[in-house]
């Protein structure tokens, strides 16, 4: 059951079962279901007495020893109470506006978040004390709230949504756990996660003292940081450049958005992930200094091992690693065999890449990997891989062809969305599901052999293939997804099939 906990997918629960005498019946010693479960796979967990729901659209079974249900995914507070009444858990709780209004202003202890507008113009809040179980602080959460003094921030907090507090007009102290660095318009605080917010108009102490801003070029990121949270760096107008220690894995969305005046900075080999628009209007930027370079397309910087991951060259870069940039034909370039995986929106808007080899060394193929590589027309996918990420394919309007290898087990949400070129693919047995928005818009798919060892279709997974005119439906399949066949070339034909759901057929 130790081993289990790594596995993701009934066909590796399977496998480990057939492959090693000492773990045959381990799937009968679970009594709660390690992933979530379907018709198919639910009959290989019968000794479930806990069911544990990770997603909302998630099947539920109340069938044989199940009393209670462990719910994963983020529910409101009020839907919470209404759980814990039939004796079920909730694991990620969100205090709303709703839950606020109807519970009152004291945050409950069970909360793990603070949702959109929570306290939004709450004009009797004078103080709130922000207990250690929160994480999230939702956007717009204490706008317009013009009577409150003061607040406390705890170490626990990973995450603030924007104009958290807005014209809090009377917001003059705050206690914060895990201060970091006060600037002229940020405080930065907590690990290791670094986060910050804007520094209220009106703020004069910070945890009983007067505020004493430096400037942001001063400020010297701890080895304790692992990763530069969601908006970290926004808008700091005065940062020139930056040193970023080689503790760094991840770089969120937005981290050094509109940082105008930031000329250079250093990008370490430990960085394994870079969120959206990372460097989006930093106009001064000019200069990059890479540890791990691996390749300079017209379009993106890639970088790292063993994960390749890449940036958006920013317009105004001239400089990498004391040199001037050099830019070569994306089509040119080979991936080392160090190189285990391809990140998240890897070649995302690589246009003009053609094809391209993917070494036997890679095992993992990152979310959004080709989004919209729009001159994508083939791609050879080794048999080492063996995950692929949603929305790996998405936008890929010149691919024609493509195998998947039968190392794959899932064709997630989006993954060849938009692919208007596709005609045909072969799918093999070892794929258990098609994801939401799977095949979506694949207006020149013409024929589809599913393998009897599918058990669900997403959601629209097939919506407006109009060119489908040969699809097998094996009765293997349990689930089918709202309007997975809606305007298919085949819909009069699958119509007569009373084992599929006639919403199936409506626009979703």
């Amino acid at each position: 059951m130790i081993t289990s906990k790594y596995f993701n997918d009934i066909k590796d629960f399977i496998n480990l079962e057939i492959g090693i005498k000492r773990f045959q019946g381990n799937m009968k010693r679970f009594h709660f279901n390690p992933i979530p479960l379907n018709e198919y796979s639910r009959k290989f967990f019968p000794n479930i007495e806990t069911f544990h729901v990770y997603n909302r659209g998630d099947e539920i079974f109340k069938d044989g020893k199940i009393f209670k249900k462990v719910i994963w995914y983020t529910v409101n507070y009020s839907t919470y109470i209404q759980e814990k009444e039939q004796g079920n858990i909730c694991k990620n709780i969100e205090y709303t506006k709703e839950d606020r209004k109807s519970y009152g202003n004291t945050i409950p202890s069970e909360v793990k978040s603070l949702g959109y507008e929570c306290f939004y113009e709450c004009s009797s809040l004078t103080t709130i004390n922000i207990p250690s179980s929160i994480s999230k602080l939702g956007s717009c959460c204490f706008k317009y709230c013009s009577s409150l003094k003061s607040i406390n921030l705890p170490l626990s907090i990973t995450s603030f949504g924007t104009n958290c507090f807005y014209e809090c007009s009377s917001l003059t102290s705050m206690n914060i756990d895990n201060i970091q660095f006060i600037s002229k318009e940020k405080i930065f605080m907590n690990e290791p996660v670094l986060i910050s917010i804007e520094i209220p108009d009106n703020l004069q102490t910070i945890n009983g003292k007067n505020i004493e801003k430096k400037d942001i070029n001063e400020f010297i990121i701890l080895s304790s940081i692992s990763e530069l949270g969601y908006c970290c760096f926004y808008e700091c107008s005065l940062l020139t450049s930056i040193n970023i220690p080689s503790s760094i894995k991840e770089i969120g969305d937005y981290c050094f958005y509109k940082c105008s005046s930031l000329k250079s900075i250093n990008l370490p080999l430990s960085i394994t992930s870079f969120g959206n628009y990372c460097f989006y209007k930093c106009y001064s930027l000019t200069s990059m200094n890479i540890e791990n370079l691996q390749f300079i397309s017209e379009e993106r910087i890639f970088m790292n091992e063993p994960v390749l991951i890449s940036i958006k060259i920013p317009y105004t870069i001239q400089i990498i690693n004391g040199k001037n940039i050099f830019k070569k034909d994306i089509n040119e370039f080979i991936i080392p065999s160090s190189i285990s995986e391809l990140g998240f929106s890897c070649f995302k808007e690589c246009l003009s890449l053609i094809s391209i080899n993917i070494p036997s060394s890679i095992k993992e193929i990152g979310w959004s990997c080709f989004y919209e590589c729009s001159s994508l027309t083939s791609i050879n996918i080794p048999s080492s891989v063996i995950s692929i990420g949603d929305g790996c394919f998405y936008g890929c309007t010149s691919l024609k062809s493509i195998n998947i290898p039968s190392s794959v087990s899932k064709i997630g949400d989006n993954f060849f969305e938009g692919c208007y070129s596709l005609t045909s693919i072969n799918i093999p047995s070892s794929i258990t599901s098609f994801g939401d928005w799977c095949f979506n818009t694949c207006s020149s798919l013409q024929s589809i052999n599913i393998p009897s060892s599918i058990s669900e279709i997403g959601t629209c997974c097939f919506y407006k293939c109009s060119s489908l005119t040969s699809i097998n439906i094996p009765s293997s399949i349990t689930s089918f997804g709202s309007g997975c066949f809606y305007k298919c070339g085949c819909k009069e034909e699958l119509m007569k099939n009373k084992t599929i759901p006639r919403n199936c057929f409506n626009k979703w």
